[in-house]
């Protein structure tokens, strides 16, 4: 029976989105599957009709139901300990009541970029310095999902250990760069479809909420992205211990940042209503007609001998799909004017006469 649980909804997104990531030349990335879903699902409460049922295919929720899916879940996630998620409005263009009763952990406010940076900034505990998307005037709403996470290893590695080691990119180019080693922890690792997968736990305090955890996943080489990255999240039943009394593991120390478009690959995703000015019903959303405009994320995450860090600043924005006003332009004949009367069929003209005098009639 298929999984219609949030969690599974992320996997899903996750699994179609790394695929499209990884089409685009097999270099690095980093993304959040959870960002992306909650921003999108949170837009996805207003939308209806055929609109609400393509986003509800991608990502399981869509309409006057979906804001209820979203609260529940981004309060789930963020109750991992040293784990944040928080979802904001900014809105150009009235609100339908209904929507921002819908979703009570959300705050909305008018359209401020200055106001819109400071809060990334406070959110992400500076790893993300403002939006990563450039507000136009035109812009009707903006939506922004913060996820982030700092937090110390349950047991750091020592620095003493950390040395240069060789590393061989995708392009078989090798450097040296600083690798840190520890010892797994017992049940820690498993391999999965041929792929190795160690398992960090990060610190909680006792009886505390549970903690984050860190899985790094390494493939069979030739590998890519897009095969290797969901078995991170692999059924436990695909597990396969590893056999040996004891398993040590070799890490680089790194920082990994992108800035995705998201736009670009909504399409290969299903979205394709949502983005088209004449198609898109948000009508849940405002009562002005819009449609999604722009997709974009930036996310990083860090990795060092005592913790992680991470965050993910995903924003969709909607522009409004009103028509142009009706141009009207005025000819006033105040001035010395033509006049001219052709015939029936040739454009013979009949009469031709120019107007230079003040106009009288003759009655």
């Amino acid at each position: 029976m298929r999984d219609t649980s949030p969690e599974a909804d992320v996997r899903r997104l996750g699994e179609r989105w790394i695929r499209e990531l990884a089409r685009r030349g097999g270099g690095g990335f980093v993304c959040s599957p959870a960002g992306l879903w909650m921003a999108l699902t949170a837009l996805a409460a207003g939308a209806r009709t055929e609109t609400a049922a393509e986003l509800r295919a991608l990502l399981g929720a869509a309409g006057p139901e979906a804001a209820a899916v979203v609260t529940g879940a981004a309060r789930d996630w963020g109750g991992t300990e040293a784990v944040s998620v928080a979802t904001r409005v900014w809105n150009g263009v009235p609100l339908d009541p209904h929507y921002e009763r819908s979703l009570p952990d959300i705050a909305f406010g008018p359209v401020d970029t200055t106001e819109i940076d400071a809060w990334v900034r406070a959110c992400t505990g500076g790893l993300v310095e403002r939006l990563p998307l450039d507000l136009g005037a035109g812009t009707a709403l903006a939506l922004v999902n913060v996820l982030a996470l700092k937090a110390l290893w349950e047991t750091p590695f020592d620095r003493a250990r950390t040395r240069d080691l060789p590393f061989t990119d995708a392009a078989g180019t090798t450097g040296p760069v600083p690798t840190m080693h520890a010892p797994a922890r017992r049940g820690g690792a498993w391999t999965a479809s041929g792929a190795y997968v160690v398992e960090l736990r990060c610190r909680t305090e006792p009886g505390g909420p549970p903690p984050a955890r860190v899985r790094f996943v390494l493939g069979e080489p030739g590998r890519q992205a897009a095969q290797v990255l969901p078995l991170a999240w692999a059924p436990q039943e695909s597990h396969v211990p590893v056999d040996a009394d004891a398993v040590t593991f070799a890490l680089p120390r790194f920082t990994l940042r992108t800035k995705i478009r998201i736009t670009d690959q909504l399409a290969a995703l299903g979205v394709q209503r949502a983005t088209d000015p004449a198609a898109a019903d948000f009508s849940g959303l405002s009562p002005v007609p819009v449609h999604l405009s722009e997709a974009v994320q930036e996310a990083v995450v860090k990795i060092a001998e005592n913790g992680v860090e991470a965050a993910a600043v995903t924003v969709v924005a909607t522009r409004s799909a009103a028509p142009r006003p009706r141009a009207v332009r005025h000819i006033a004949f105040d001035r010395p004017f033509g006049v001219v009367v052709l015939d029936g069929t040739a454009d013979v003209p009949l009469f031709a006469g120019w107007q230079a005098d003040i106009p009288a009639y003759e009655g």
